[in-house]
């Protein structure tokens, strides 16, 4: 079973960076895909930006272009998300998710894409991330 633990986030001013960290548990290396979502208060669940690991696409919903960046670190075994320019509207709870499927790694893109939810069967715990104005 894949486990996902998110960190990195805090409370920062607009205009300032972070970077989120999700360290997934994967002795196996099964997962294909991985993806940023977020929820704020009173709000449904909205995807990010997601990375294929086969193919190294990257997907960005259009809110965060050019501002956040996703990557990964083979070796760690671990995701990234850099954030700069912090907007207030940035403020959720951040979490990542994964998949081991193909198919559902399409799923999990086209979310990231739409700026949707994603029904994964692999969530992290979350880390929450406050931008002030």
């Amino acid at each position: 079973q894949v486990q996902l633990v998110e960190s990195g986030g805090d409370s920062v001013q607009a205009g300032g960076s972070l970077r989120l960290s999700c360290a997934a548990s994967d002795s196996n290396d099964r997962i294909k895909c991985m993806g940023w979502f977020r929820q704020a208060p009173g709000k449904e669940r909205e995807g990010v930006a997601a990375l294929s690991f086969g193919s190294g696409n990257t997907i960005y919903t259009d809110s965060v272009k050019g501002r956040f960046d996703i990557s990964r670190d083979n070796a760690k075994k671990t995701l990234y998300l850099q954030m700069n320019s912090l907007r207030p509207e940035d403020t959720a709870m951040y979490y990542c998710a994964a998949s081991t499927m193909p198919l559902r790694c399409r799923d999990l893109l086209a979310a990231v894409a739409r700026g949707g939810d994603y029904e994964s069967a692999v969530w992290g715990q979350g880390t929450q991330v406050t931008v002030s104005s």
